[in-house]
């Protein structure tokens, strides 16, 4: 009808969209959700009646869960109202919605099972001991100090949980490529078999006991991938990843003096091991910047700005940025802190 305006003021039209923005985003998490259930109960079921499962059976669990973790953020990101309260897997409440803990507790149960280790698998009656004296040793036979020493310990064993929640020999669901309890690769594990045999004259000079250990660990694991005996997994990653770092361990305490940083440092030596030592020898490791999409791409498949868009979009970001943004890690590392020093204490 002529005469018949319907005036929207600016004001209004931004409310409104802003109100469509929240819906959608409710929606899309919604959805989220329902798929991450949906997932889980598909996995859930093929587990229990022994059906075959697919390659790499955990990839689509993580997926899925990533998806409803970064919905939820886009959520909150949209109406920060709701927010809610505090979880017991420590994930920031903007990230996830405390309701949906059952979720994440039948995601770890089929994750122990389909990281379970092979039959054959060598264990340990003293998995996170070995960790630690064998970081210690490494750190004493590359030159630390007791005190430095046991800051190599304590690293290790930030690695041990970081890479399989501190489950010896484990599988991979999500992986045909690293196994074990360092969760390496099979040409790490030779490189770190020749970088120990090059130190371990000075390894049997510092800790005969240790080396002892070391002999009989490397009889019982014969010709068998290496990477299965949690003894020879951990001396091996350790060499081929981490020991080079160990004589740096002083002045990267001093520049991240929070245990749960250092570790996340270490860390980074798996996930992006070629810019982490640019950003030491760049001496200012806070600020150093990383912006290859490459790079970024294999911090977001190891959990780091991987959910929600604002992260997803990040094309850059500073080492201090990316040690804040492994915050999935955060209970991992503080489980390994608090073994580090029971260990200790005994």
């Amino acid at each position: 009808m002529i005469g018949d305006y319907r005036f929207i003021s600016p004001a209004m039209g931004q409310e409104s969209a802003v109100t469509q923005r929240q819906s959608d985003a409710l929606a899309a998490y919604d959805q989220a959700a329902a798929k991450f259930e949906l997932v889980l109960r598909q996995r859930r079921a093929q587990v229990s009646s022994h059906q075959p499962l697919p390659n790499l059976p955990g990839q689509a669990l993580y997926l899925a869960r990533n998806d409803m973790i970064g919905a939820y953020k886009d959520f909150t990101d949209a109406l920060p109202s709701k927010i809610g309260r505090p979880n017991k897997f420590a994930i920031p409440p903007a990230y996830f919605d405390a309701d949906r803990e059952p979720l994440l507790d039948e995601y770890f149960r089929l994750f122990e099972l389909l990281d379970a280790p092979p039959s054959n698998a060598q264990k340990s009656e003293t998995p996170f001991r070995d960790v630690v004296d064998l970081g210690m040793v490494i750190a004493r036979a590359k030159g630390l100090d007791a005190a430095n020493a046991e800051l190599a310990g304590r690293i290790s064993l930030g690695i041990f949980f970081a890479e399989t929640n501190g489950i010896q020999n484990a599988g991979n669901a999500r992986s045909n490529k690293y196994k074990g309890s360092f969760q390496t690769g099979s040409s790490e594990d030779r490189i770190g078999q020749r970088k120990w045999a090059a130190i371990k004259a000075r390894v049997a000079s510092l800790d005969p006991a240790l080396s002892l250990r070391d002999d009989r660990e490397e009889a019982r694991a014969g010709t068998m991938d290496h990477r299965f005996n949690h003894w020879t997994a951990v001396r091996d990653g350790l060499m081929s990843t981490h020991a080079e770092m160990f004589p740096q361990v002083a002045a990267i305490a001093k520049t991240l003096p929070d245990p749960i940083d250092q570790m996340k440092l270490f860390e980074l030596m798996q996930i992006i091991p070629t810019p982490t030592r640019a950003a030491l020898r760049s001496g200012n490791l806070l600020s150093y910047r990383i912006s290859d999409p490459t790079v970024m791409g294999y911090l977001r498949n190891n959990s780091v700005f991987a959910f929600g868009r604002a992260d997803r979009l990040r094309t850059s970001a500073t080492y201090r940025e990316i040690l804040d943004g492994m915050w999935l890690f955060n209970a991992k590392f503080e489980q390994a802190r608090l073994k580090f020093d029971q260990i200790r204490r005994k």
